[in-house]
């Protein structure tokens, strides 16, 4: 027998019997299977199988190149599935802590995680690729990228912010400069590597916070106008910057298409390739060494050569539905007068939502090209875990959610 949740009505908020009425029985076998959100982990854990299926298959020909000849066929695959183990081990931890300790621990965990953008850019310590510096070294041959760690802990202690400044949220002194400062700060150390795509992602996260957080109106609009003036001046003064835009606008001029637009034209021929059910798994011909980062920014491009518009559709829907779920998830905490819980749980439906469109807009060519995964799908072991760990917090919400709707403390 199903169970329904009624709020109860004209009673203050806050107090104990503001608890959803709960309308029927369960048995124990059903209490259960509806402790945790079952169609969640199920989604998870079909876009990750399905991410590994695709990354394998964009880099079984790597070894043809000599820059990759000394590893086999299934280094990119054996790593990430070792990715993904580590990955799930990690969410499972995570998801055993109380949202009230992860509260207690947001601001500390977020300037801890500030460190690592500093040691990334100490010599010897953090890895250049490719002109940026965004990964520190461990034995082993193991990197890992502090900025993955940052979303997370940025969305973590933004939601932690806005709670503590519920009576002040609407003064600039007390709530919007110093979360300012803050951004500000982040904001020099993910350019100084360079990462813009990292600070898009934290900015838009914080923003949305501060939004559904009821920040002042005026206020936010103003914050976002400054947000929005500094990524165009960013773009702006610097040159590569620039002509990334201007090659986005037009990929198929000879000049862009050879240069700035390289990688957007070869993923825009691997989607038209594609058509409506693609060439086929393991048919395409642009990870053939033609598309740079075929496993990581582009892997979408390979889905839709291989699988076509429906491959690309299945992972469009996948994402609208872990959004729609963390927005739910998110209201039925506000419901509950879980202010930092819903806020988190929104927060991730905006990041995992935020991340995933760039991405796809970025290989649609919808977007200018910028350097940002497939979120639960690109090769990437930092992405893959801070991702997992992510649904995770997610799954912790709703899994308190549902033990305060049968009466339980959390």
């Amino acid at each position: 027998m199903l169970e329904r949740v009624l709020p109860l009505r004209g009673r203050k908020r806050g107090k104990a019997d503001d608890l959803p009425v709960r309308v029927g029985h369960l048995g124990p076998r059903q209490s259960r299977m509806l402790e945790y959100d079952q169609n969640l982990v199920w989604v998870t854990l079909l876009l990750l199988a399905y991410g590994l299926v695709m990354v394998y298959s964009a880099t079984i020909s790597f070894h043809d190149s000599p820059r990759y000849a000394q590893w086999s066929p299934y280094h990119y695959f054996v790593r990430d599935v070792f990715s993904i183990a580590a990955a799930l081990l990690a969410s499972w931890i995570v998801v055993q802590i109380p949202m009230s300790e992860l509260q207690k621990w947001s601001m500390r965990l977020f300037f801890f995680s500030l460190l690592g953008l500093v040691v990334v850019l100490l010599p010897h310590i953090g890895k250049d690729v490719n002109g940026s510096k965004r990964w520190v070294m461990f034995p082993g041959g193991l990197n890992f990228q502090p900025s993955e760690l940052v979303k997370l802990t940025a969305l973590l202690y933004a939601a932690d912010f806005m709670v503590r400044k519920q009576e002040v949220k609407q003064s600039f002194l007390k709530t919007f400069l110093p979360m300012m400062v803050v951004m500000m700060l982040v904001g020099v150390l993910l350019l100084a590597e360079p990462d813009m795509g990292a600070f898009l992602v934290i900015a838009s996260i914080t923003l949305a916070i501060l939004f559904l957080g009821g920040a002042n109106g005026k206020l936010f609009a103003g914050f976002s106008v400054a947000v929005i003036g500094a990524f165009v001046l960013m773009i702006v003064l610097s040159p590569w910057r620039r002509d990334r835009i201007f090659a986005y606008l037009n990929p198929w001029n000879e000049a862009n298409a050879l240069g700035s637009a390289y990688q957007l034209s070869h993923a825009l021929i691997a989607m038209g390739r594609g058509e409506w059910f693609g060439v086929g798994l393991g048919g395409s011909i642009e990870k053939l060494h033609y598309l740079p980062e075929a496993h990581t920014d582009f892997l979408l491009a390979i889905i839709g050569e291989e699988l076509g518009l429906v491959g690309v559709g299945a992972v469009i829907l996948a994402f609208f539905w872990i959004v729609h779920r963390a927005f739910s998830i998110g209201r039925q905490a506000l419901v509950l007068d879980r202010i930092y819980s819903a806020l988190v749980a929104q927060g991730v439906g905006v990041w995992i939502g935020g991340q995933a469109f760039i991405n796809i807009g970025v290989n649609l060519g919808l977007l200018p090209t910028k350097g940002l995964t497939l979120p639960l799908m690109s090769y990437g072991g930092s992405a893959l875990l801070l991702n997992c760990m992510a649904i995770a917090v997610l799954l912790r919400v709703d899994f308190e959610n549902r033990v305060l709707m049968r009466g339980g403390h959390v």
